[in-house]
């Protein structure tokens, strides 16, 4: 744990103390670490809790750190630390340490600070002096159920934030301001691009203009993330679950499907939450040569995986998603250059949405392993060389990779400066496995080719999620929905707006009229406010100039240009994704 997990850590504890002296009857489940802050999940016993009484908790949080008090580690063995949590009357630490015991923990420890004692795996700072007092914040409350599980009871969640100076922490408040201006949720109300509904939870129904969005993106998709020697493929949406017993899925990730019984047939289906093992069976029909490989089969088709309610959130969390899969049935000596090209493909996609590369991980062998320890050694080696080759730095995650392979994980920074994970690309060698699949080597032997998983955007949904807060929802002009509203001062004017709005469409710019019968000021500000890249106004004037007046997103003045200059800046435009 690094210095300032472990100082997060100990915030949590001391938001536990904090909790206990205003509400003794409250009981504690568990308060970890994560990412920028922590939080602990506490049963208040019937008392609510709202915002005052949270800063009433941090300012007690406060007084503790500023008392220079130690943390000490204690154990105890099984049974004195079941006897502590029924003195205490706490069913949740109970419960953790009965499952303690049954793992044939022996012992477990705790750890103390002033008058506070908690059951705690650690480790916690020394002394809290090493937290500055205003280097935390407490910031949200929220609901959260026992161990995730919908069926226990809903605990209160108390969220803080944490850095190491006030400095860091004030700037991710500003940060996390900004981040809700750009709330994806709401600017794809306000934008009219999509929209969710309580009789389809985590389905979102993407609107006319969302639509254009996705479908820009897939052409993308289908040029630059795909490309030449890519076959895009279509497979069903509900397989019988011996294809997801043969993949593994039914035993391993059944609980995040959506299964169901065909009762005439006798026989349990699944919904396709993943097109893997639908592309082997594509494989597997025909015979094929080394020389045919690589083949690269590609699908966007929609898939439902089964994501707990409370998880669910917009675009990013969702259960019906489509991705830029596809799968990669390669030799191993073809392992490097697919990955060195996947790399190149990753950096160009990057740089069209000015997204900066952030990290990139490489997660190796796990203990338990399918495979020859020796074409793992290959392919991890591959991995590295594919990377250093793209001139990409990257951290190692020892023992993370998936039990059928190594795997590259690509995080980007957005414009305000938050991490997201996308890309990611997998070397498979279970599935062809168990699948049984072969193709024929040069010396006529049968052997088993290596599966590369990859998507480079990702789920279309979420990485839509991303740009819509990255762009602030000011798209660029290839992407943007509307490229240019033209406004008309009078119903006489409409005529020149449609005649212009003609020669745009034939050179395949998207426009809008807005031939409402409203003042030019409020059509002006609504164009404003639906980010459209340009804006056209035409009146008498307008209409019998040669020029047109454009003015652009952003700008406040307005700019003269003849209608093939505009024309060909908006087409170099929309060609060279600028």
């Amino acid at each position: 744990m690094s210095t300032l997990e472990t100082k997060r850590h100990s915030l949590a504890h001391l938001m536990a103390a904090a909790v206990k002296e205003m509400w003794p009857q409250a009981k504690l489940a568990i308060g970890p670490a994560i990412d920028n802050s922590f939080y602990y999940d506490i049963d208040f016993a019937g008392a609510s809790i709202n915002d005052t009484q949270l800063k009433e908790i941090e300012k007690k949080m406060t007084h503790l750190v500023k008392q220079n008090l130690e943390f000490t580690r204690t154990e105890k063995n099984i049974e004195e630390a079941l006897a502590w949590a029924r003195a205490e009357k706490d069913p949740y630490k109970e419960e953790i340490i009965s499952d303690l015991k049954e793992k044939g923990e022996t012992t477990v420890s705790f750890y103390t600070v002033g008058q506070f004692t908690d059951l705690c795996r650690g480790p916690h700072v020394e002394n809290t002096k090493e937290i500055k007092p205003h280097s935390f914040k407490l910031d949200k409350l929220a609901g959260a159920y026992w161990r995730g599980d919908e069926k226990n009871k809903m605990l209160t969640r108390l969220y803080g934030l944490a850095f190491d100076t006030k400095e860091e922490l004030d700037e991710y408040l500003k940060m996390m301001a900004e981040a809700e201006k750009r709330d994806h949720r709401q600017l794809g109300k306000d934008l009219d691009l999509f929209m969710n509904h309580e009789l389809a939870p985590g389905m979102p129904f993407f609107l006319p203009k969302g639509m254009i969005l996705l479908q820009e993106l897939l052409k993308f998709v289908r040029s630059y993330s795909y490309g030449d020697g890519y076959y895009e493929v279509r497979t069903p949406q509900i397989l019988n679950a011996e294809l997801w017993k043969i993949s593994g899925h039914w035993e391993h990730y059944q609980e995040d499907m959506f299964c169901l019984h065909h009762a005439e047939d006798d026989i349990d289906l699944g919904i396709k939450p993943m097109n893997c093992p639908a592309h082997m069976l594509i494989f597997k029909r025909d015979l094929h040569s080394y020389k045919e490989l690589p083949l690269r089969l590609a699908e966007t088709t929609t898939l439902y995986r089964n994501e707990k309610s409370g998880t669910l959130h917009g675009l990013t969390r969702v259960r019906s998603l489509s991705q830029d899969d596809s799968h990669i049935f390669a030799r191993p000596d073809q392992i490097l250059d697919e990955i060195s090209t996947l790399l190149d493909k990753i950096k160009m996609i990057y740089r069209v949405f000015d997204l900066e590369i952030d990290e990139i991980h490489l997660s190796t062998r796990p203990a338990h392993f399918l495979g020859e320890k020796s074409v793992w050694d290959e392919a991890e080696a591959n991995l590295k060389q594919a990377l250093e080759k793209a001139k990409l730095a990257y951290h190692i995650n020892e023992g993370d990779g998936a039990f059928y392979g190594p795997k590259i994980d690509v995080k980007v920074k957005d414009a305000i400066g938050r991490q997201w994970q996308l890309a990611t690309i997998q070397l498979d060698f279970q599935l062809p496995q168990r699948f049984a699949l072969k193709y024929t080597e040069a010396d006529g032997s049968a052997k088993t080719p290596v599966v590369i998983h990859r998507a480079l955007l990702g789920s279309m949904e979420r990485f839509l999620g991303v740009i819509i807060e990255h762009y602030a929802g000011a798209f660029p002009l290839w992407l943007s929905p509307v490229q240019v509203k033209l406004i008309s001062v009078a119903k006489t004017h409409l005529p020149a707006c449609q005649k212009l709005a003609n020669e745009l469409k034939e050179a395949g710019i998207r426009v809008e009229i807005d031939e409402n019968n409203e003042t030019v000021g409020n059509k002006i500000r609504k164009a404003i406010k639906e980010k459209v890249p340009y804006m056209l106004v035409i009146g008498d004037k307008e209409a019998a100039a040669e020029k047109l007046v454009v003015r652009d997103r952003g700008a406040k003045e307005t700019r003269e240009i003849s209608r093939e200059d505009f024309l060909k800046e908006l087409t170099d435009k929309i060609k060279n994704y600028t």
